[in-house]
Protein backbone atom coordinates (compact mmCIF):
# COMPACT_ATOMS: atom_id res chain seq x y z
CA UNK A 1 0.00 0.00 0.00
CA UNK A 2 1.72 3.42 -1.10
CA UNK A 3 0.79 6.39 1.36
CA UNK A 4 1.86 9.90 1.07
CA UNK A 5 2.64 12.30 3.86
CA UNK A 6 2.55 15.82 3.53
CA UNK A 7 4.42 18.58 5.75
CA UNK A 8 2.14 21.37 5.70
CA UNK A 9 2.56 25.00 7.28
CA UNK A 10 2.66 29.03 6.70
CA UNK A 11 6.35 29.93 5.90
CA UNK A 12 9.63 29.53 7.41
CA UNK A 13 8.23 27.10 10.09
CA UNK A 14 11.00 24.71 9.21
CA UNK A 15 8.84 22.51 6.88
CA UNK A 16 11.97 22.08 4.59
CA UNK A 17 14.30 21.15 7.76
CA UNK A 18 12.19 18.75 8.75
CA UNK A 19 12.07 16.89 5.19
CA UNK A 20 16.20 16.53 5.30
CA UNK A 21 15.89 14.97 8.80
CA UNK A 22 13.01 12.77 7.77
CA UNK A 23 14.21 11.65 4.65
CA UNK A 24 17.96 11.62 5.45
CA UNK A 25 19.29 13.86 2.63
CA UNK A 26 19.56 17.31 1.85
CA UNK A 27 17.38 17.82 -0.79
CA UNK A 28 15.27 20.60 -0.08
CA UNK A 29 16.78 24.22 0.32
CA UNK A 30 16.35 25.84 3.97
CA UNK A 31 17.18 29.65 4.65
CA UNK A 32 15.47 31.85 6.95
CA UNK A 33 14.00 33.52 3.64
CA UNK A 34 9.95 33.03 3.79
CA UNK A 35 9.12 31.46 0.70
CA UNK A 36 12.25 29.76 -0.08
CA UNK A 37 10.10 26.47 -1.01
CA UNK A 38 8.11 27.07 -4.10
CA UNK A 39 7.94 23.87 -5.95
CA UNK A 40 7.37 20.45 -4.69
CA UNK A 41 10.14 17.97 -3.23
CA UNK A 42 9.38 14.72 -3.20
CA UNK A 43 11.21 11.97 -0.67
CA UNK A 44 11.14 8.25 0.61
CA UNK A 45 10.95 7.78 4.67
CA UNK A 46 11.17 4.23 5.87
CA UNK A 47 10.20 4.13 9.68
CA UNK A 48 9.08 0.25 11.67
CA UNK A 49 8.96 -1.45 8.46
CA UNK A 50 6.42 1.22 6.78
CA UNK A 51 8.34 3.15 3.54
CA UNK A 52 6.37 6.11 2.43
CA UNK A 53 6.66 9.05 0.68
CA UNK A 54 7.19 12.56 2.29
CA UNK A 55 6.13 15.54 0.58
CA UNK A 56 7.88 19.57 1.40
CA UNK A 57 5.32 22.43 0.25
CA UNK A 58 5.37 25.59 0.16
CA UNK A 59 4.68 28.10 2.98
CA UNK A 60 0.74 28.62 2.98
CA UNK A 61 0.00 32.14 2.80
CA UNK A 62 -3.51 33.69 2.81
CA UNK A 63 -2.48 37.33 2.86
CA UNK A 64 -0.76 37.69 -0.36
CA UNK A 65 -2.79 37.60 -3.77
CA UNK A 66 0.31 38.10 -5.77
CA UNK A 67 0.93 34.62 -8.57
CA UNK A 68 3.71 32.61 -6.80
CA UNK A 69 1.48 32.42 -3.26
CA UNK A 70 -1.55 31.65 -5.08
CA UNK A 71 0.37 29.02 -7.13
CA UNK A 72 1.84 27.56 -3.64
CA UNK A 73 -1.49 27.91 -1.63
CA UNK A 74 -3.39 25.56 -4.62
CA UNK A 75 -0.61 23.07 -5.14
CA UNK A 76 -0.70 22.79 -0.51
CA UNK A 77 -4.47 22.15 -1.16
CA UNK A 78 -3.83 19.38 -4.04
CA UNK A 79 -1.02 18.00 -1.62
CA UNK A 80 -3.31 17.64 1.08
CA UNK A 81 -5.94 16.12 -1.08
CA UNK A 82 -3.88 13.35 -1.74
CA UNK A 83 -2.26 12.45 1.50
CA UNK A 84 -2.71 9.82 4.12
CA UNK A 85 -1.59 11.95 6.92
CA UNK A 86 -0.41 15.59 7.51
CA UNK A 87 2.06 16.84 9.40
CA UNK A 88 0.96 20.45 10.18
CA UNK A 89 4.02 21.95 11.29
CA UNK A 90 4.15 25.77 13.63
CA UNK A 91 7.18 27.65 15.14
CA UNK A 92 7.93 27.36 18.46
CA UNK A 93 9.39 30.63 18.33
CA UNK A 94 6.66 32.96 17.21
CA UNK A 95 4.21 31.50 19.12
CA UNK A 96 0.33 30.72 17.70
CA UNK A 97 -0.50 33.53 15.28
CA UNK A 98 -3.54 34.02 13.54
CA UNK A 99 -1.92 32.70 10.21
CA UNK A 100 -2.06 29.20 12.51
CA UNK A 101 -5.24 29.48 13.58
CA UNK A 102 -6.34 30.08 9.91
CA UNK A 103 -4.66 27.12 8.52
CA UNK A 104 -5.86 24.95 11.16
CA UNK A 105 -9.81 26.10 10.38
CA UNK A 106 -8.91 25.12 6.61
CA UNK A 107 -7.50 21.59 7.51
CA UNK A 108 -10.36 20.80 10.04
CA UNK A 109 -12.51 20.61 6.58
CA UNK A 110 -10.60 17.65 5.16
CA UNK A 111 -11.63 15.18 7.77
CA UNK A 112 -7.52 13.87 7.10
CA UNK A 113 -5.36 12.53 10.01
CA UNK A 114 -3.34 15.78 11.48
CA UNK A 115 -0.77 15.69 13.65
CA UNK A 116 0.58 19.27 15.41
CA UNK A 117 4.07 19.60 15.10
CA UNK A 118 5.88 22.25 17.04
CA UNK A 119 9.11 22.83 15.66
CA UNK A 120 12.31 24.78 16.78
CA UNK A 121 12.01 23.58 20.62
CA UNK A 122 15.86 23.39 20.58
CA UNK A 123 16.39 23.05 24.67
CA UNK A 124 14.27 22.74 27.36
CA UNK A 125 13.91 25.92 28.24
CA UNK A 126 11.44 26.14 25.09
CA UNK A 127 9.45 23.63 26.49
CA UNK A 128 6.66 25.38 27.49
CA UNK A 129 5.99 27.54 24.56
CA UNK A 130 4.32 24.01 23.26
CA UNK A 131 1.29 24.95 25.41
CA UNK A 132 0.18 27.49 23.39
CA UNK A 133 -0.79 25.57 20.76
CA UNK A 134 -2.87 22.83 22.43
CA UNK A 135 -5.78 25.03 21.26
CA UNK A 136 -5.00 23.78 18.14
CA UNK A 137 -5.27 20.06 18.74
CA UNK A 138 -7.07 18.09 15.97
CA UNK A 139 -7.92 15.38 18.56
CA UNK A 140 -8.18 14.40 22.04
CA UNK A 141 -5.49 12.30 22.02
CA UNK A 142 -2.38 13.35 24.09
CA UNK A 143 -0.21 12.62 21.40
CA UNK A 144 -1.65 14.94 18.51
CA UNK A 145 0.86 17.35 18.72
CA UNK A 146 4.53 17.00 19.26
CA UNK A 147 7.39 19.27 20.25
CA UNK A 148 10.53 18.64 18.06
CA UNK A 149 13.61 20.37 16.78
CA UNK A 150 13.94 19.66 13.13
CA UNK A 151 17.27 20.72 12.92
CA UNK A 152 19.05 18.80 15.62
CA UNK A 153 16.41 15.77 14.92
CA UNK A 154 15.29 15.74 18.96
CA UNK A 155 11.54 14.07 19.13
CA UNK A 156 11.36 13.26 15.45
CA UNK A 157 11.49 9.20 16.47
CA UNK A 158 8.09 9.87 18.17
CA UNK A 159 6.45 11.80 15.67
CA UNK A 160 7.24 9.07 13.29
CA UNK A 161 5.82 6.49 15.67
CA UNK A 162 2.63 8.50 15.36
CA UNK A 163 2.92 9.17 12.07
CA UNK A 164 2.74 4.99 11.10
CA UNK A 165 0.24 4.51 13.54
CA UNK A 166 -2.41 5.79 10.99
CA UNK A 167 -1.19 3.07 8.57
CA UNK A 168 -2.59 -0.36 8.19
CA UNK A 169 0.46 -2.67 7.55
CA UNK A 170 -2.21 -5.30 6.52
CA UNK A 171 -4.13 -2.56 4.18
CA UNK A 172 -5.11 -4.55 0.85
CA UNK A 173 -6.49 -3.13 -2.08
CA UNK A 174 -9.69 -4.80 -2.46
CA UNK A 175 -8.92 -5.86 -6.05
CA UNK A 176 -5.87 -7.17 -5.67
CA UNK A 177 -5.49 -11.19 -5.78
CA UNK A 178 -2.53 -13.28 -5.09
CA UNK A 179 0.16 -13.99 -7.30
CA UNK A 180 -1.07 -11.72 -10.08
CA UNK A 181 0.51 -9.10 -11.33
CA UNK A 182 -0.37 -4.95 -11.10
CA UNK A 183 0.16 -3.37 -13.53
CA UNK A 184 0.38 0.67 -13.80
CA UNK A 185 -0.63 2.81 -16.58
CA UNK A 186 1.29 6.29 -15.85
CA UNK A 187 2.01 9.06 -18.04
CA UNK A 188 1.26 12.77 -18.34
CA UNK A 189 -3.32 13.83 -18.97
CA UNK A 190 -4.03 12.85 -22.23
CA UNK A 191 -1.56 10.83 -23.81
CA UNK A 192 -4.32 8.25 -24.02
CA UNK A 193 -3.92 6.00 -21.27
CA UNK A 194 -7.65 5.45 -20.15
CA UNK A 195 -8.31 5.03 -24.44
CA UNK A 196 -5.80 2.43 -24.46
CA UNK A 197 -6.87 0.94 -21.56
CA UNK A 198 -10.67 0.86 -23.34
CA UNK A 199 -9.54 -1.08 -25.91
CA UNK A 200 -7.48 -3.83 -23.60
CA UNK A 201 -10.73 -4.44 -21.84
CA UNK A 202 -13.09 -4.15 -24.60
CA UNK A 203 -15.12 -2.08 -22.88
CA UNK A 204 -15.93 1.87 -21.80
CA UNK A 205 -14.47 1.26 -18.73
CA UNK A 206 -13.55 5.20 -18.46
CA UNK A 207 -14.49 8.47 -19.57
CA UNK A 208 -12.81 9.60 -22.17
CA UNK A 209 -11.59 13.24 -24.06
CA UNK A 210 -9.51 15.66 -25.52
CA UNK A 211 -9.82 17.36 -22.27
CA UNK A 212 -6.65 16.67 -19.66
CA UNK A 213 -8.49 15.50 -16.39
CA UNK A 214 -11.43 13.43 -17.29
CA UNK A 215 -9.99 10.33 -15.44
CA UNK A 216 -11.64 11.28 -12.05
CA UNK A 217 -9.73 8.99 -9.70
CA UNK A 218 -7.21 5.76 -10.12
CA UNK A 219 -9.48 2.36 -11.47
CA UNK A 220 -8.06 -1.13 -10.73
CA UNK A 221 -9.40 -3.26 -13.72
CA UNK A 222 -8.99 -6.96 -13.85
CA UNK A 223 -7.45 -8.29 -17.59
CA UNK A 224 -7.92 -11.82 -17.85
CA UNK A 225 -7.86 -13.06 -21.81
CA UNK A 226 -6.11 -14.75 -24.21
CA UNK A 227 -4.25 -16.57 -21.10
CA UNK A 228 -3.25 -13.69 -19.63
CA UNK A 229 -4.49 -12.23 -16.59
CA UNK A 230 -3.27 -8.93 -14.84
CA UNK A 231 -4.33 -5.98 -12.89
CA UNK A 232 -4.45 -2.80 -14.53
CA UNK A 233 -4.76 0.55 -12.78
CA UNK A 234 -5.20 3.84 -14.76
CA UNK A 235 -4.25 6.90 -13.14
CA UNK A 236 -5.89 9.95 -13.00
CA UNK A 237 -4.69 12.49 -15.38
CA UNK A 238 -6.39 15.04 -13.13
CA UNK A 239 -9.14 15.01 -10.81
CA UNK A 240 -10.36 18.65 -11.14
CA UNK A 241 -10.06 21.67 -13.59
CA UNK A 242 -7.54 24.21 -12.86
CA UNK A 243 -5.78 27.17 -14.46
CA UNK A 244 -2.39 26.26 -13.69
CA UNK A 245 -0.11 24.24 -15.99
CA UNK A 246 1.94 23.31 -12.71
CA UNK A 247 -1.15 22.15 -10.52
CA UNK A 248 -2.33 19.46 -13.06
CA UNK A 249 1.71 18.19 -13.19
CA UNK A 250 1.51 18.28 -9.61
CA UNK A 251 -1.68 16.32 -9.11
CA UNK A 252 -0.85 13.47 -12.21
CA UNK A 253 2.50 13.43 -9.94
CA UNK A 254 0.53 12.10 -6.56
CA UNK A 255 -1.17 9.68 -8.97
CA UNK A 256 1.48 8.38 -10.05
CA UNK A 257 3.59 7.92 -7.29
CA UNK A 258 1.19 6.39 -5.78
CA UNK A 259 0.19 3.76 -8.35
CA UNK A 260 3.81 3.21 -9.23
CA UNK A 261 4.28 2.03 -5.55
CA UNK A 262 1.28 0.00 -5.72
CA UNK A 263 2.51 -1.90 -8.72
CA UNK A 264 4.46 -4.48 -9.98
CA UNK A 265 4.95 -3.63 -13.74
CA UNK A 266 4.91 0.17 -14.93
CA UNK A 267 3.65 0.88 -18.22
CA UNK A 268 4.39 4.56 -19.52
CA UNK A 269 3.05 6.29 -21.83
CA UNK A 270 3.73 9.05 -24.06
CA UNK A 271 2.34 11.27 -26.81
CA UNK A 272 4.17 10.67 -29.82
CA UNK A 273 3.28 14.33 -30.88
CA UNK A 274 5.42 15.95 -28.11
CA UNK A 275 8.07 12.98 -27.50
CA UNK A 276 9.70 12.61 -24.10
CA UNK A 277 9.46 15.32 -21.93
CA UNK A 278 11.25 16.13 -18.51
CA UNK A 279 8.45 14.84 -16.59
CA UNK A 280 8.28 11.83 -17.81
CA UNK A 281 12.02 11.36 -17.09
CA UNK A 282 11.13 12.03 -13.76
CA UNK A 283 8.77 9.23 -13.22
CA UNK A 284 10.78 6.89 -15.35
CA UNK A 285 13.92 7.64 -13.16
CA UNK A 286 11.10 6.97 -10.31
CA UNK A 287 9.52 3.60 -11.67
CA UNK A 288 13.66 2.35 -12.25
CA UNK A 289 14.39 3.46 -8.49
CA UNK A 290 11.30 1.48 -7.25
CA UNK A 291 12.42 -1.81 -8.85
CA UNK A 292 9.72 -1.67 -11.14
CA UNK A 293 9.34 -3.67 -14.39
CA UNK A 294 9.01 -0.45 -17.30
CA UNK A 295 7.62 -0.80 -20.35
CA UNK A 296 7.42 2.61 -22.27
CA UNK A 297 4.81 3.29 -24.89
CA UNK A 298 4.32 6.03 -27.39
CA UNK A 299 0.89 5.73 -28.27
CA UNK A 300 -0.94 8.30 -31.00
CA UNK A 301 1.40 7.11 -33.38
CA UNK A 302 -1.33 7.57 -36.06
CA UNK A 303 -0.67 11.31 -35.46
CA UNK A 304 2.86 11.33 -36.64
CA UNK A 305 3.61 11.39 -40.65
CA UNK A 306 5.92 8.10 -41.30
CA UNK A 307 8.43 6.65 -43.70
CA UNK A 308 10.17 4.01 -43.73
CA UNK A 309 12.99 4.90 -41.30
CA UNK A 310 10.11 7.02 -38.70
CA UNK A 311 10.04 3.99 -36.33
CA UNK A 312 13.89 3.74 -35.99
CA UNK A 313 14.83 7.75 -35.52
CA UNK A 314 12.35 8.09 -32.74
CA UNK A 315 13.72 4.85 -30.96
CA UNK A 316 17.09 6.50 -31.29
CA UNK A 317 15.83 9.69 -30.15
CA UNK A 318 14.04 8.28 -27.14
CA UNK A 319 16.51 6.02 -26.33
CA UNK A 320 19.37 8.70 -25.69
CA UNK A 321 16.90 10.78 -23.92
CA UNK A 322 16.43 8.10 -21.47
CA UNK A 323 20.16 6.96 -21.47
CA UNK A 324 20.53 4.43 -18.52
CA UNK A 325 16.59 3.02 -18.91
CA UNK A 326 18.16 2.18 -22.67
CA UNK A 327 17.06 -1.79 -21.30
CA UNK A 328 13.03 -0.55 -21.60
CA UNK A 329 11.30 -2.46 -24.53
CA UNK A 330 9.79 0.27 -26.55
CA UNK A 331 6.44 -0.15 -28.84
CA UNK A 332 4.72 2.30 -30.73
CA UNK A 333 0.38 1.88 -30.55
CA UNK A 334 -2.20 3.86 -31.92
CA UNK A 335 -4.96 3.13 -29.18
CA UNK A 336 -7.48 4.88 -31.53
CA UNK A 337 -6.89 2.36 -34.45
CA UNK A 338 -5.99 -0.42 -31.78
CA UNK A 339 -2.62 -0.74 -33.34
CA UNK A 340 -0.01 -3.26 -31.69
CA UNK A 341 -2.01 -3.16 -28.29
CA UNK A 342 -2.06 -7.02 -28.10
CA UNK A 343 1.63 -6.50 -28.59
CA UNK A 344 1.61 -4.43 -25.39
CA UNK A 345 -0.35 -7.37 -23.43
CA UNK A 346 2.76 -9.81 -24.79
CA UNK A 347 5.25 -7.32 -23.68
CA UNK A 348 3.78 -6.88 -20.30
CA UNK A 349 3.91 -10.69 -19.75
CA UNK A 350 6.97 -10.91 -20.89
CA UNK A 351 8.95 -8.14 -18.94
CA UNK A 352 6.71 -9.73 -15.82
CA UNK A 353 8.48 -13.15 -16.74
CA UNK A 354 11.76 -11.93 -16.64
CA UNK A 355 11.64 -9.87 -13.03
CA UNK A 356 9.98 -12.85 -11.41
CA UNK A 357 12.19 -15.73 -13.19
CA UNK A 358 15.18 -17.62 -11.31
CA UNK A 359 18.23 -17.89 -13.29
CA UNK A 360 20.20 -21.08 -12.49
CA UNK A 361 23.38 -20.71 -10.17
CA UNK A 362 25.16 -22.93 -12.85
CA UNK A 363 23.88 -21.18 -15.90
CA UNK A 364 25.26 -17.98 -14.28
CA UNK A 365 28.66 -19.13 -13.47
CA UNK A 366 29.11 -21.00 -16.97
CA UNK A 367 28.12 -17.75 -18.92
CA UNK A 368 29.64 -14.79 -16.35
CA UNK A 369 32.82 -16.63 -14.86
CA UNK A 370 34.65 -16.35 -18.74
CA UNK A 371 33.75 -12.67 -19.25
CA UNK A 372 34.85 -11.73 -16.02
CA UNK A 373 38.29 -14.11 -16.95
CA UNK A 374 38.15 -12.38 -20.27
CA UNK A 375 37.70 -8.89 -18.83
CA UNK A 376 38.47 -8.81 -14.85
CA UNK A 377 38.34 -6.26 -12.77
CA UNK A 378 41.23 -3.73 -12.25
CA UNK A 379 43.28 -4.57 -9.59
CA UNK A 380 44.05 -2.19 -6.87
CA UNK A 381 46.62 -1.35 -5.46
CA UNK A 382 48.49 -3.87 -7.03
CA UNK A 383 46.24 -6.43 -5.64
CA UNK A 384 44.12 -8.86 -7.59
CA UNK A 385 40.04 -8.97 -7.72
CA UNK A 386 39.25 -12.41 -8.24
CA UNK A 387 35.48 -13.08 -8.77
CA UNK A 388 34.77 -17.06 -7.53
CA UNK A 389 31.24 -17.70 -7.28
CA UNK A 390 27.70 -15.87 -8.82
CA UNK A 391 24.09 -16.62 -8.11
CA UNK A 392 21.06 -15.12 -7.58
CA UNK A 393 19.35 -13.85 -4.63
CA UNK A 394 16.03 -14.48 -3.62
CA UNK A 395 13.37 -13.99 -2.72
CA UNK A 396 13.50 -10.50 -4.07
CA UNK A 397 11.49 -7.39 -5.56
CA UNK A 398 13.83 -7.37 -8.70
CA UNK A 399 16.00 -9.83 -10.16
CA UNK A 400 19.21 -9.69 -7.69
CA UNK A 401 22.65 -10.60 -8.44
CA UNK A 402 25.21 -11.65 -6.16
CA UNK A 403 28.87 -11.98 -6.99
CA UNK A 404 31.48 -13.20 -4.50
CA UNK A 405 34.72 -12.01 -4.65
CA UNK A 406 38.26 -11.76 -2.15
CA UNK A 407 38.04 -7.84 -2.27
CA UNK A 408 34.13 -6.64 -3.05
CA UNK A 409 34.68 -3.20 -1.56
CA UNK A 410 37.25 -2.61 -4.50
CA UNK A 411 34.68 -3.51 -6.95
CA UNK A 412 34.24 -0.54 -8.78
CA UNK A 413 31.20 1.18 -10.37
CA UNK A 414 31.91 0.74 -13.64
CA UNK A 415 32.56 -2.98 -13.59
CA UNK A 416 29.35 -3.17 -11.84
CA UNK A 417 28.17 -1.88 -14.91
CA UNK A 418 29.65 -4.00 -16.88
CA UNK A 419 28.24 -6.81 -15.41
CA UNK A 420 25.18 -5.48 -15.70
CA UNK A 421 25.15 -4.99 -19.21
CA UNK A 422 26.59 -8.46 -19.83
CA UNK A 423 24.06 -9.80 -18.19
CA UNK A 424 21.68 -8.48 -19.85
CA UNK A 425 23.15 -9.42 -23.37
CA UNK A 426 23.02 -12.80 -22.22
CA UNK A 427 19.55 -13.58 -20.00
CA UNK A 428 16.08 -12.19 -20.99
CA UNK A 429 16.48 -8.90 -18.45
CA UNK A 430 14.68 -6.18 -20.63
CA UNK A 431 12.67 -3.92 -18.97
CA UNK A 432 13.74 -5.01 -15.38
CA UNK A 433 16.02 -3.41 -13.19
CA UNK A 434 19.11 -5.66 -12.48
CA UNK A 435 20.47 -5.41 -8.56
CA UNK A 436 24.30 -5.87 -8.80
CA UNK A 437 25.51 -7.12 -5.00
CA UNK A 438 29.27 -7.68 -4.51
CA UNK A 439 29.60 -10.19 -1.63
CA UNK A 440 32.77 -11.37 0.70
CA UNK A 441 33.83 -14.73 -0.79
Amino acid sequence: MAYIVSIIGRPNVGKSTLFNRLIEKREAITSDVSGTTRDRIYGECEWNGFNFTVIDTGGFDNSKDDVISLGINNQVKTAIDESDVLMFVVDGNDGLTDADKEFANLLRRYKKPVVLVVNKIDNPTKIFNVYDFSQLQFSDDEDSFFAISAINGGGTGDLLDKIVSFFDKNKKDETVEENIPRVALIGQPNVGKSSFLNVLVGEERNIVSDIPGTTRDSIDTLYNKFGEKFILIDTAGIRKKSKHKEDIEFYSTLRSIKAIKDSDICVYMIDATLGIESQDLTLLTLADKYKKGLILIVNKWDLIEKDSNTMQKFKKEISQRIGFLSHVPILFTSAINKTNIFDAVKMISQVYKNKTQKISTSSLNQVMLPIIAHTPPTSIRGKEIKIKYITQLVPNDTVSIAFFCNRPKDVTTTYKKFLNNRLRENFSLDGVHVNIVIKQK
